[in-house]
């Protein structure tokens, strides 16, 4: 009995950790040229698509869901730029503040800071 709820209350604050991160990026980003929107719901619990830039507009960035894990959101993104999906890390740095770090699955790195656009 002990073990269900030990999973139950994993399963809620998993939850919890995703939809807090979905609110927490609603809005529009802007880095490097791009300009993202992100919004709850979609697949993953999280939309955030390309609106415009250099390249791929229309892309939807979140390839899963994101987890809490040692302070930072943690999953699978797509890079606005070269579209390759990335197993990123996202901390926020005050409301307004992403950064972001990451690395393909065949070790290409990637990092970069997105600014909500007021």
């Amino acid at each position: 009995m002990k073990k269900i709820i030990a999973a139950t209350v994993g399963v809620i604050a998993l939850g919890f950790a995703s939809s807090a991160m979905a609110a927490s990026m609603v809005g529009t980003w802007t880095w490097n040229g791009y300009q993202i929107t992100c919004a709850e719901g979609g697949a993953h619990g999280l939309s955030c698509k390309v609106d415009s830039g250099p390249s791929n507009v229309g892309m939807e960035m979140v390839e899963s869901k994101m987890v809490m894990k040692d302070g930072a959101h943690v999953g699978r993104i797509k890079h606005p730029a070269d579209g390759k999906t990335y197993n990123a890390m996202m901390k926020f740095d005050g409301d307004d503040k992403v950064v972001m770090t990451g690395a393909t699955d065949d070790g290409a790195k990637a990092s970069g800071t997105f600014m909500r656009k007021k």
